[in-house]
């Protein structure tokens, strides 16, 4: 299963959900970088040093940083639906290092 450091715009109950998955999933909270304001640069520095891809609803800044990034939308307000297409995503995926994995809601 992925190892994944989830960012401050993620809510709880994905990260519960993708750790009933099987996932290890960090948060910025845990990880001690929550309330800072650290850039989005800062949070994939730490999540690259702890061997983790980013987990973020923020698609557009971390797509330029162009590293192991899972970026899902915010729109869909079902996280179990979310957190399992997320698990689908990262199961397709044996590597993610240098891959921006997008997971979209379904249309």
């Amino acid at each position: 299963m992925a190892r994944l450091y989830a960012d401050e715009d993620v809510h709880r109950p994905l990260v519960e959900h993708l750790r009933a998955l099987g996932h290890d999933v960090l948060t910025a909270l845990v990880a001690g970088q929550a309330n800072q304001s650290v850039d989005d640069a800062g949070v994939l520095a730490r999540a690259t040093s702890l061997g983790r891809a980013v987990l973020t609803h923020n698609r557009k800044d971390f797509k330029r940083l162009h590293a192991a990034i899972v970026s899902c939308t915010r729109a869909d307000a079902d996280p179990q639906a979310l957190a399992d297409r997320i698990d689908a995503a990262l199961a397709a995926h044996s590597d993610l290092a240098g891959l921006h994995l997008r997971v979209d809601r379904p249309s």
